[in-house]
């Protein structure tokens, strides 16, 4: 398949490119951009007038939920949802129903997500067997068949000796683990200590509950010399102390989710289980804290945290429902938000969901993915075409996903998603009756975009 991108505005978060030009693809590969050579025949022609052409999406945090919950989610739709909302290649954790802790397992899964040729999945390893924190999985093996870490997902590990023998093995063979900082006994409440959670009677977690954990591992990183990315940090204590490890030279990563980015406990309203999620949402110093952080590199990527739920278990009351909230197809919209109503501008917007994860995932990417995240001639064809001007509202109805609850109903984002182009191939094109009603929308705004 050969295709010709025309007319968009082209950004390259990793290269700092930005221009009004036109890309060709061939063979799954970035043949061109900007100069096209006079004998190149496309198939398909997208004209991309008035859009941002992108390096794909890569989200750090996605449940697909198979296998064990497809009573919440199924590959099927949760991939539509991913390259509905311009992601080319997601992370899953290990916590599925079974554990992803055996070679057959991630092989499994890899096969069912590449069977429906749209968004790449790199599954994380369990690092314990069954997630239970006691005996370290066969980490070589797990590697083998296609991980690109090790996680306990959201289970904390309380005996620091076997967090030690998992780091120490990790170093050995050069992996990544990664580990939400959540100290096991302080973390088992539903929302964040403050005068609300008191006010409405819930269990608070309070910000030493991150602080703890993450002083633990830094220590542990000092003595084993190992690689760590941390997930979904929630706390203005915890950015701080992530800036000072950096600045020691510790090699450590970090990504904060979308709630956490823009939502705040104030967003429970009264008991609205939407807003029910893991970590929970803090204060207002603490978005904006982590807001600063991911301006100014300390975090160095926005996730959607995707985690589909049912309706059986999302009505329950607010202690008693279960965390989470669909994602996929919001992290590019409330990128930009954040952009927007930060300053930071368009391109570090995008940095934090392209390049910037990209370099996280760094060499277990693989030779064949190694320009994931990128615009580069000769590099991957993972592109998303979206409309920048446009805003859309949030229905939880009209999303992909099979777990339609998020805390952003109702919600007017800007940024809509034209086209998906997942290894050469159109993964997802916005219908034509909303493309033209979008066109017949905006002529002028396109025309802005165009300009810059």
């Amino acid at each position: 398949m050969k295709i010709l991108i025309k007319n968009g505005r082209v950004i390259d978060p990793a290269s700092n490119f930005d221009s009004v030009c036109d890309v060709a693809l061939a063979a799954g590969r970035i043949i061109a951009i900007g100069r096209i050579a006079a004998d190149f025949s496309p198939n398909k022609i997208i004209d991309a007038s008035g859009c941002i052409v992108a390096p794909g999406l890569v989200d750090l945090a996605a449940r697909l939920r198979e296998p064990g919950h497809e009573h919440e989610g199924m590959l099927e739709s949760e991939m539509a949802a991913a390259v509905a909302g311009g992601v080319t290649s997601l992370v899953c954790p290990p916590d599925t129903e079974p554990v992803l802790d055996e070679p057959g397992l991630v092989e499994m899964l890899k096969f069912r997500a590449e069977k429906l040729h749209q968004s790449r999945v790199f599954p994380l390893g369990a690092l314990t067997r069954k997630l239970e924190g006691e005996v370290l999985t066969e980490m070589v093996e797990l590697t083998e068949a296609g991980c690109v870490g090790f996680s306990q997902a959201d289970v904390p590990l309380a005996n620091t000796l076997i967090v030690q023998r998992a780091l120490l093995y990790a170093t050995t063979f050069g992996y990544t683990v990664w580990l939400r900082p959540q100290e096991s006994w302080l973390g088992t409440g539903v929302a964040a200590s403050g005068p609300l959670a008191t006010r409405l009677g819930l269990a608070g977690v309070p910000v030493a509950a991150e602080t703890i954990a993450l002083h633990t591992i830094f220590e542990l990183m000092r003595m084993t010399g190992a690689r760590v990315h941390l997930c979904r940090i929630s706390s203005a204590a915890g950015v701080a102390l992530v800036r000072e490890a950096k600045d020691q030279g510790l090699a450590v990563t970090c990504d904060v989710s979308i709630n956490s980015l823009h939502l705040t406990d104030a967003d429970i309203g009264y008991f609205d289980s939407r807003a029910r999620l893991s970590p929970p949402l803090r204060q207002q110093r603490d978005r904006d804290a982590l807001r600063e952080g991911l301006a100014d590199g300390t975090i160095d990527a926005l996730v959607s945290d995707h985690t589909p739920v049912d309706e059986d278990a999302k009505t329950l009351p607010f202690a008693e429902a279960e965390p989470g909230a669909t994602g996929l197809e919001l992290l590019l919209s409330l990128a930009l938000k954040w952009g927007q109503e930060s300053g930071t501008g368009l391109t570090r917007a995008l940095a934090v969901v392209t390049s910037e994860p990209a370099r996280v995932l760094g060499s277990s990417l693989g030779t064949l993915q190694a320009s994931a995240g990128q615009l580069v001639p000769g590099g991957i064809a993972d592109l998303c075409v979206f409309d920048p001007q446009t805003e859309w509202l949030v229905e939880p109805a009209a999303l992909k996903s099979q777990g339609k609850h998020t805390p952003f109903s109702g919600y007017e984002v800007p940024g809509r998603v034209r086209w998906t182009i997942v290894g050469g191939q159109v993964a997802w094109e916005m219908p034509q009756q909303d493309a033209h009603a979008l066109h017949g929308e905006g002529e002028g705004a396109h025309a802005r975009a165009s300009a810059g």
